[in-house]
């Protein structure tokens, strides 16, 4: 019997970033699935902060080389490879100078969210997409860690939806408390609209605020997991309302591995 192929995309992996819950999950899932027989991929943000000599990152040159464009300037996609030797699995990095040299995470020393988030968000979903297309790897599941990702279920559905590597690919949103305080630009939805995207799919983000771009992501996920223990409760109500959607509360760290991967039997 094939394997069953995981997508695992994540805005934060330990070690590359200190533990957190969502870090921990990003890190040991993976490695508990792969232990179960399931083929994965792995990826995660390149920022300034991961420290690429003592993590031993290396550009992958065959993958890199790609512009993607939004609001009408390119942006150079270099994607960097590292191992965990422990877990024999490697974790690809999602690089770009202009959105993720930075040494700060998401906001800078002075608490203050960056303007450009937005954009960071469309550039990772969309290189993580890309090159999983050029790797030529088809995923059964695709599991999204965190509000980074949270564009990569709309893209599925309406951006990819004709590409012959995701036509079977099912996506698995996983809700934290990760939340972010302020708005993204008043502009963010505009710049969502390509090939397959039209107005009335991201009329949501009419108020680009964390609430919103965590709708976007339910209504276009196959399954929804809470992450976190507590969690936003507006979403945590939307979630459990959301009609004929899989959802899988809360696990704690004891058994989280081997539920998370019976679930994803049910949403195959």
């Amino acid at each position: 019997m094939e394997k069953k192929k995981i997508l695992f995309i994540s805005q934060e992996i330990t070690p590359y970033l200190p533990e957190s819950n969502m870090s921990e999950i990003s890190r040991y899932l993976p490695q508990g699935v792969q232990e179960r027989e399931r083929e994965i991929r792995t990826f995660m943000p390149r920022y300034g902060c991961v420290n690429e000599r003592r993590n031993q990152l290396h550009e992958v040159i065959r993958l890199s080389g790609m512009n993607l464009v939004i609001n009408d300037t390119d942006h150079p996609l270099i994607i960097k490879v590292a191992s965990i030797q422990a877990a024999r699995m490697q974790v690809y990095f999602i690089d770009n100078e202009d959105y993720f040299h930075r040494k700060a995470v998401y906001k800078d020393k002075h608490g203050k969210e960056f303007e450009d988030n937005d954009e960071r968000i469309i550039f990772f979903a969309r290189g993580v997409l890309e090159t999983v297309i050029k790797l030529r790897w088809a995923p059964d599941i695709i599991h999204c860690h965190g509000w980074l990702s949270a564009l990569v279920p709309v893209y599925i559905k309406k951006y990819y939806n004709d590409d012959p590597l995701f036509v079977q690919s099912k996506v698995v949103y996983s809700v934290y408390d990760d939340e972010f305080k302020n708005n993204l630009n008043a502009d963010f939805k505009d710049k969502l609209l390509v090939e397959g995207i039209i107005p009335e799919d991201v009329e949501i983000l009419k108020e680009p605020n964390y609430i919103n771009l965590s709708k976007l992501a339910i209504d276009n996920s196959d399954a929804v997991i809470k992450g976190s223990k507590t969690i936003n409760k507006e979403i945590d109500q939307y979630i459990r309302k959301s009609p004929g959607k899989l959802f899988l509360d809360y696990q704690p760290k004891e058994t989280y591995i081997e539920t998370y991967n019976e679930f994803y039997d049910k949403v195959v």
